[in-house]
């Protein structure tokens, strides 16, 4: 069993492919990571995450990279998200994720395309969005907890260039797949959240098993 999350920064995707992996026991991968490390490792080397060869150079970044905490911030996400316009890029790390979905037990894999390009024939597919104001509050809140000197504003602004970014780009634009189950957490808690989505995974697979 293939289960594809999508959906923009911040609304929720990837506390609830975590959560239905565990529900379920599937492994996990949060692809969005592989493009932060990407990122990351274009600021590490000074290069410049706009030009196509400098990002490309990048994606060869050592796996102790995944670890590194800087990868959660504002700017390594922005950073991802200028990296991830480049088809060589996507290119690169393609392969890697959909190794990762080919494993004998099955996969969560949350990101931005996941449904419509690396598992485009997934059995589930969930699309998970809120408001532009839930977002920005939820991600605030998170960058207050790690002590990172940051305004709402500055965050509000942030999202939004990403989502510009990210759903007007040539190259897999982030959209819900045309069969994906459209989860709008807006009005959810974190609790709501999983609850609905794991609904939605065991109604698409006929019921609990």
């Amino acid at each position: 069993m293939i289960i594809a999350v999508d959906g923009p920064t911040a609304s929720g995707k990837g506390t609830i492919a975590s959560a239905i992996a565990a529900h379920f026991g599937l492994p996990h991968l949060d692809t969005g990571l592989l493009y932060r490390a990407v990122g990351r490792q274009v600021q590490l080397a000074g290069a410049d995450p706009d030009n196509s060869g400098d990002a490309l150079a990048a994606a060869d970044f050592p796996d102790s990279l995944l670890s590194d905490p800087e990868l959660r911030s504002e700017a390594i996400g922005g950073l991802a998200s200028r990296v991830s316009i480049h088809p060589e890029v996507r290119a690169a790390l393609l392969e890697r994720q959909r190794a990762f979905a080919r494993q004998e037990s099955g996969a969560v894999l949350d990101g931005r395309d996941i449904g419509t390009v690396i598992c485009p024939d997934a059995e589930v597919k969930l699309f998970v969005t809120a408001s532009l104001d839930a977002r920005t509050d939820r991600r605030f809140a998170e960058m207050q907890a790690q002590g990172r000197d940051i305004t709402r504003a500055e965050v509000r602004e942030q999202i939004e260039r990403r989502d510009e970014r990210d759903m007007n780009r040539k190259d897999a634009p982030l959209k819900p797949a045309s069969d994906a189950f459209v989860l709008d957490t807006t009005a959810l808690d974190k609790t709501a959240s999983i609850t609905a989505a794991i609904e939605v995974v065991e109604n698409a697979r006929g019921g609990p098993r």
